[in-house]
């Protein structure tokens, strides 16, 4: 505190005598004359550039942008106009402290102007108003240096870490921008990636996951650097950690690689029907480095570690063709016209939409009916359709074509047998 108070009194003293020189009031004149000419300037602009009447043509795109920055004007003149004055009172009386001063408070208000204008987002406002914009005004008064060196002074230390005020606050600060512009790199270069026409899908995660791991990555070592941290002492304390790893995360370590693996291998693609050895389906939504996301039909979300579609066995329905071939199993009465049937059940299949049919389809994937076995009580019949896709969510086909079956069977009068058994009763 003694320090502080030191400071403060050398610095009082210091602005009572520049206050009383004529070099002063000489800036001051030449700052008056520079913001009143300003205003003017901007005044003119805001007047040259109003917004446009309902209605109007307005072809010209540097004046639309004109217009919606408006808003700008006045700062953006108090910038220009200062910096020029500083020049004039450089070439006449050979000082531009105070009119170096009000250059940068009109930088600063240019600045908090443009973040509390076009950006949205709340945590740069924040750390604008209440971190940027005070170190910008101690730099303009030329304080920054001494506030710097004061908090530097109060520090602890741990073993050979020393940890200052100072190296904590910047420490913070950058840690929560680099962050903050980390996540947002992150969601803009996977969008970019992923709108890419020219890469297939495959390619296209594999790209995304490299931009995230290099990302972040890139992130901790300027983080580091910005915390003062010796990368020789680094490297050796990496190493230990790195055997430990290998010990106790050797299993996050397995699923990080086989995503890699999953990723390159071309075995799995976002959209991908997955049928697991345990018999759980799903839709693939998300491949990311530990883990992959199948969604059920039901709405329910499956989580499966990469490491399983390494080491097991799993069933890709629609990898390399979207083309799925069903059954459907039924039974008629042993008096049934079997040829009739067939011919009213191909039909019947076929006039489905969704149903693979006609003379362009290849003969093995058109409807098809037949004799499955001979039952008890009826004949069994199979029929195999071929369509694209899987039949379930919004593809119920095979629902469909029983109700469209039964509803055939019944206007021709073709019987579905229930179960039959025959009585003999001995000595009556």
């Amino acid at each position: 505190m003694n320090d502080l108070t030191v400071l403060l009194q050398e610095r009082f003293q210091a602005l009572i005598d520049w206050v009383g020189s004529a070099a002063f009031l000489a800036q001051v004149g030449i700052v008056a004359g520079a913001v009143v000419i300003g205003y003017i300037l901007a005044a003119i602009l805001k007047a040259r550039f109003a917004a446009p009447s309902a209605g109007a043509d307005s072809r010209s795109l540097i004046a639309d942008g004109l217009r919606q920055t408006r808003e700008l004007a006045l700062p953006v003149m108090l910038v220009a106009t200062l910096a020029v004055a500083m020049e004039v009172s450089r070439a006449s009386i050979q000082q531009v402290d105070l009119v170096r001063i009000f250059l940068g408070l009109s930088v600063v208000y240019l600045i908090h102007r443009i973040v509390n204008r076009y950006i949205k987002t709340r945590f740069i406002i924040l750390l604008t108003n209440w971190v940027a914009l005070p170190v910008a005004l101690l730099l303009v008064f030329g304080w920054l240096d001494d506030v710097t060196t004061l908090l530097d002074r109060y520090s602890v230390e741990v073993g050979n870490i020393r940890i200052s005020a100072y190296a904590l606050a910047r420490t913070l600060f950058f840690g929560a921008f680099l962050f903050w512009l980390g996540r947002i790199s992150n969601s803009t270069g996977k969008r970019v990636i992923r709108n890419r026409p020219d890469f297939d899908a495959r390619t296209r995660e594999i790209l995304t996951k490299l931009f995230e791991i290099g990302l972040f990555v890139f992130i901790a070592i300027v983080l580091l650097q910005v915390m003062g941290i010796n990368f020789t002492a680094l490297a050796v304390f990496g190493g230990a950690v790195g055997v430990g790893l290998g010990f106790g995360l050797q299993q996050i370590a397995s699923n990080f690689i086989s995503g890699i693996i999953i990723l390159l291998d071309k075995s799995l693609t976002i959209g991908d029907y997955i049928e697991l050895e345990d018999g759980r389906t799903g839709i693939l939504r998300d491949l990311s480095m530990r883990s992959a996301t199948l969604e059920t039909f039901d709405g329910k979300d499956i989580m499966v570690p990469n490491e399983k579609f390494i080491t097991t066995t799993f069933t890709n329905w629609t990898h390399n063709n979207i083309k799925q071939r069903y059954s459907l199993n039924f039974s008629v009465a042993y008096k049934t016209d079997l040829p009739a049937l067939f011919e009213i059940v191909r039909d019947i299949v076929a006039s489905h939409p969704k149903v693979l049919s006609g003379d362009a389809v290849p003969i093995e994937e058109r409807p098809d009916a037949e004799i499955e076995s001979f039952g008890d009580s009826g004949i069994n019949i199979l029929v195999e359709f071929w369509m694209e896709g899987i039949d379930d969510g919004k593809n119920r086909v095979g629902a469909d074509l029983l109700l469209m079956i039964w509803v055939a069977l019944k206007e021709n009068g073709i019987e579905i047998p229930f179960p039959q058994r025959e009585v003999a009763i001995l000595n009556s």
